[in-house]
């Protein structure tokens, strides 16, 4: 009895001083929770790096041109594009867990698929299946973390992301270490065997623990009545503000813009970088390595820090800040005189861009639950999927410095738009 005494004095302290109760200690199911999702989010960016190391390899084994590569690199875009969509929808109706245990187990399995492939067209139509898995894993990955911030009560979105930025370093470092001992069919179905043993560990603590749905603003949400129903109301409380779903929807596709703006860098330092210190600035072949390493490194610090800097200075000066460090980054990357000087900008544009995307998506999924998710996340994706090809384009055409200099103007087109949408996009927490 004293111990409830106290609880229920604690309560009611909390309703005076007009706050909320304090917040209960998370239970060690949700702790495992925790953990088994920040271990998806690792297996997703190892698995993609993995792949991404052996394209040169693959390339060569089905013969392809570059303009025919190019080609098939759509399909991996075409794929994860449109299955986002679709994702979204069922997270929606079979709820989150289940079809992120599902794609868990896909995403393996189809990660082992390009290196079987023996001309350009088979290679296209494998990336479509890689693509697909891709793009439904980071979208059920999304939304669970949506709902599981929301039971932790912190803005925890940047560590999973700083887990993904985590997991391609290491899956970039070990098919480098790997590429001159193992052919790419033994490399990524060495890949495919560990994903599998991790989806099937994290199993058990994913699915024991029912994790609630967010509660979505009251924007997001139908406030009116069905026909011939009424909602008694005592005449003290406030009518909700109506605030139609189209207002939300628009909300989110400024959200997705926003993560596209610095997606798109993200992919294009992911295969440009390096040739850009080889080519136009002379770096040897493990310096030039280095290029994409430093940026990924400084986004899993930017990530690794970013729900303190949220926590501090809130979501919307987050975002404005970082697209402009990271447009200021990459000006100086992409016309550095120097290979030193270039890494600096790397640097400071992984720094920039870390949290922008994860705030992007995250605020998606407060409005507009999974669907918000995957609405943003095709866009967002769809830069990291799309700079690359975009970039090899302009650099065809002008040069890959010129090239390069579209990462620093959308970025800070991602940081003008955050600042121009924040009240009614990103308000403080």
């Amino acid at each position: 009895m004293p111990t409830l005494n106290k609880i229920r004095s604690a309560l009611a302290g909390a309703k005076e001083r007009g706050g909320r109760p304090p917040a209960a200690p998370h239970r060690p199911d949700l702790r495992r929770f925790r953990h088994a999702l920040t271990a998806f989010f690792a297996l997703d960016g190892f698995l993609f790096a993995g792949w991404v190391v052996r394209i040169p390899a693959v390339k060569a084994r089905t013969g392809a041109s570059d303009s025919a590569l190019g080609l098939a690199l759509l399909g991996l875009s075409a794929g994860a594009v449109v299955t986002m969509m679709a994702t979204g929808r069922l997270c929606s109706r079979f709820g989150n867990q289940p079809v992120l245990l599902g794609c868990g187990f896909l995403l393996p399995l189809s990660v082992a698929l390009p290196p079987l492939a023996r001309s350009p067209l088979a290679l296209g139509l494998v990336l479509l299946v890689f693509g697909a898995a891709y793009g439904g894993m980071n979208v059920a990955l999304n939304s669970t973390a949506v709902d599981l911030v929301a039971a932790l009560d912190r803005p925890a979105m940047p560590g999973f992301h700083a887990a993904f930025s985590l997991g391609g370093m290491l899956g970039a470092g070990l098919g480098g270490l790997l590429a001159g001992a193992l052919s790419p069919i033994r490399h990524l179905l060495l890949l495919a065997a560990a994903g599998l043993a991790l989806a099937a560990l994290a199993t058990r603590p994913l699915l024991r623990f029912p994790l609630p749905a967010a509660r979505r603003p009251e924007s997001s949400r139908r406030t009116c009545p069905a026909p011939g129903q009424g909602i008694p109301r005592a005449d003290s409380d406030p009518a909700p503000a109506p605030d139609p779903p189209r207002r939300a929807r628009r909300a989110v596709a400024v959200l997705g813009v926003i993560a596209l703006c610095t997606a798109y860098g993200e992919g294009a330092l992911a295969d440009w970088s390096a040739l850009h210190l080889t080519d136009d600035l002379g770096a040897g072949p493990a310096l030039a390595a280095a290029g994409y390493s430093v940026f990924a490194g400084a986004m899993t610090v930017g990530r690794l820090l970013g729900t303190t800097l949220v926590e501090r200075l809130g979501p919307g000066a987050v975002l404005i800040w970082g697209g402009a460090l990271g447009c200021c980054g990459m000006l100086l990357g992409a016309l550095a005189p120097s290979v030193w000087a270039a890494l600096a900008g790397f640097v400071l544009t992984g720094l920039g861009l870390a949290n922008v995307f994860p705030i992007a998506i995250g605020r998606a999924g407060d409005l507009a639950g999974p669907g918000g998710v995957a609405a943003a996340s095709t866009l967002g994706y769809g830069g990291i999927l799309l700079g690359p090809v975009a970039i090899g384009l302009l650099a065809e055409r002008f040069s890959l410095p010129a090239a390069l200099l579209t990462v620093a103007l959308l970025a800070g087109a991602a940081a003008l738009t955050a600042a121009a949408a924040r009240r009614a996009v990103l308000p403080e927490r």
